[in-house]
C-alpha cells in the first residue's frame, strides 16, 4: 500500500490521490453495511419555514417527521442564494476556492462562463469510489456548461435542472429571453405539461428501488419553495382561508415540497432502509423576497406573454430574525436543519451550536467510515457528531464567512461585520440584542469593525485560488 501511495503522490493530481486514498481506507465491507445517504435540499424555504421551527400556520408534517427521528439545529448555516449553498454543501469548502464568486453559467448552449472547477472533489466523487451508486435528481446550479455539471462531478446519474428555477410545467428559465431547462446529463428532455417536482421524485423513488441492495448516495436538491410558486392543487385549497395572499401562496408550496420529502422518506421506509440510512435535510437559504419578476418581452421562448407574472410571494417567515435571500442579515443565512439516522443518532434532540452547509460533508465522512487524509483537498466544514452526541459539545464555527459578488460578511460570536468590496462603508450588526442585527453599531464600536474587517482580509487571501 505504501507503495502505491507513493506512485500516486508522483504520478497523479491531489485530487485523483485522495479518492483513491479514500477507497483503500475504508472499513472492510465485512464489518458494517454502509449507510445510504439522502440529501434533502430545499430551494428559498425561510428560516422557520415548517412545523417543527415554530411556524403555527404551516403544515409540514414529513419534514416534522424527520426531525422527531433526528437531530434539529437552530443556528444552521447555508449561504445567501443558491450556488454558493451548493458549492458548500457538495465539497465541504468554501464556495471561493472553486471559483463559486458570482451566478454560475446558466445556458447549457451558451458560452462558456462561470462553472464550478472540475478540481472541487465532491462527496459523491468519494462515495463513488468507495462503492456508492449516486444519483442527482433536481436543480445543480454549479454551472451549466457541457463540459461541467454533475456527471463530471462524481454523479452516475441526472436528471433536471442544469440552472437556478424553471416553470415547472414547461420546463423554461423564465427571465431575459428564457431557454428550456431540463435534462438527462446534457441530453434535453421534452415533457411539456408535466409537473417537474413529481417527475424528480419519481425518478429518485426508481433509484432508491433499483439500488436497495447496494449503498447509495441521493440528491435531491429540490427546486421548491422557490419562484415561480406552482403549487399542488390540494395545497391551495389547505390554505385558501389564510388570509394574506403572499402567505396562502408560500404556504401551498412549503406544503408542496414537504409533501414530496415525504414519499421519499415513505420509500425507504416500505423497503426497509429507513433505519440505515443517514437523511440530511436543508434549505439552501432565507425565503424570496424577489416579487417582481414579470415577463418582459413580447415573442418569450417560453410562450408566456408579456407581463406574465413567476415572482416569489414574499410569503416567508424568518420569526425574530431580519433579512432574506440575497441579504447577509441572518433571515439570508440561516436554514432549517435536520440530520436523521435512526440506527446511530439520538432521536428527537434539539442543537444549538453553530454548523453550516460544509459540515456536512466531512459529517457523512464519518458516518460512513470514510477515512481522510491530510495531504487531502482542504476541508473548511467540520464533523457535527460531536455536537449531535453532545448537547454541550463546542462548534468549531468560530468565525463565519461568507460572500457573494462584491458583497461579504464575517460573524465572530453575536458580532457581525457586513461590507461590500470598493465601499469602505460597513455595518456592525449583533444578534443578541433583544430585537437581533436590527442596530447598526459600526460608528460606535470602531475596534471590532477593524477587527472583523482583518478577519476578512485575511480569509479572502486564503480561500481566493491562486
Amino acid at each position: 500500500m505504501i507503495d502505491l501511495i507513493q506512485r500516486l503522490l508522483n504520478a497523479r493530481r491531489v485530487k485523483r490521490f485522495f479518492l483513491v486514498f479514500i477507497a483503500l481506507s475504508l472499513v472492510p465491507l465485512g464489518q458494517a453495511a454502509k449507510p445510504n445517504v439522502v440529501i434533502l435540499f430545499t430551494d428559498d424555504q425561510g428560516t422557520i419555514d415548517a412545523n417543527c421551527y415554530g411556524s403555527n400556520d404551516l403544515i409540514t408534517p414529513n419534514i416534522d417527521k424527520l426531525a422527531a427521528t433526528g437531530v434539529r439545529f437552530t443556528q444552521a448555516y447555508a449561504h445567501t442564494v443558491c450556488c454558493p449553498a451548493r458549492a458548500a454543501l457538495l465539497t465541504g469548502r468554501h464556495p471561493q476556492r472553486g471559483g463559486v464568486v458570482h451566478w454560475t453559467q446558466g445556458d447549457m448552449n451558451s458560452a462558456k462562463g462561470i462553472n464550478m472547477a472540475l478540481e472541487e472533489v465532491t462527496l459523491a466523487e468519494i462515495l463513488k469510489t468507495a462503492g456508492y451508486r449516486t444519483a442527482l435528481y433536481g436543480k445543480w446550479h454549479l454551472g451549466a456548461h457541457r463540459d461541467y455539471g454533475p456527471m463530471k462531478q462524481g454523479f452516475d446519474e441526472f436528471f433536471g435542472i442544469r440552472d437556478g428555477f424553471i416553470d415547472n410545467y414547461n420546463h423554461f428559465f423564465l427571465h431575459g429571453n428564457g431557454f428550456h431547462d431540463l435534462y438527462e446529463g446534457t441530453m434535453p428532455v421534452k415533457a411539456p405539461g408535466k409537473y417537474f417536482p413529481e417527475l424528480m421524485v419519481q425518478r429518485s423513488l426508481k433509484f432508491i428501488m433499483q439500488n436497495k441492495d447496494r449503498p447509495f448516495l441521493l440528491y435531491v436538491p429540490f427546486n421548491i419553495p422557490h419562484y415561480p410558486e406552482q403549487a399542488l392543487k390540494r395545497f391551495e385549497e389547505v390554505y385558501k382561508d389564510i388570509a394574506e395572499p403572499a402567505r396562502r401562496s408560500y404556504a401551498a408550496i412549503v406544503s408542496t415540497t414537504d409533501h414530496y420529502i415525504g414519499q421519499i422518506v415513505d420509500k425507504l421506509e416500505a423497503l426497509g432502509l429507513r433505519e440505515n440510512t443517514i437523511i440530511i435535510f436543508m434549505s439552501d437559504n432565507g425565503h424570496s423576497e424577489e416579487t417582481g419578476n414579470r415577463i418582459r418581452l413580447d415573442n418569450h421562448r417560453s410562450g408566456y406573454p408579456k407581463g406574465h407574472f413567476y415572482g416569489a410571494s414574499g410569503g416567508g417567515s424568518t420569526g425574530k430574525w431580519i433579512g432574506q435571500k440575497g441579504s447577509f442579515l441572518e433571515g439570508g443565512v440561516r436554514v432549517p436543519a435536520i440530520i436523521s439516522y435512526p440506527a446511530k443518532l439520538p432521536k428527537g434532540k434539539v442543537r444549538g451550536q453553530i454548523i453550516t452547509a460544509m459540515d456536512w460533508f466531512p459529517t457523512v465522512l464519518d458516518l460512513c467510515g470514510v477515512q481522510q487524509l491530510s495531504d487531502s483537498p482542504k476541508l473548511d466544514g467540520h464533523s457535527v457528531l460531536p455536537l449531535i452526541r453532545n448537547a454541550k459539545a463546542k462548534s468549531k464555527n468560530k468565525i463565519l464567512h461568507f460572500a457573494w459578488g462584491k458583497k461579504w460578511a464575517v460573524r465572530e460570536s453575536d458580532w457581525k461585520l457586513i461590507g461590500s468590496d470598493g465601499n469602505t462603508k460597513v455595518s456592525l450588526r449583533n444578534l443578541a440584542d433583544a430585537k437581533p442585527e436590527a442596530r447598526d453599531y459600526a460608528k460606535v464600536k470602531p475596534e471590532i469593525v477593524r477587527r472583523l474587517r482583518k478577519l476578512h482580509t485575511d480569509w479572502v487571501n486564503e480561500v481566493s485560488p491562486r
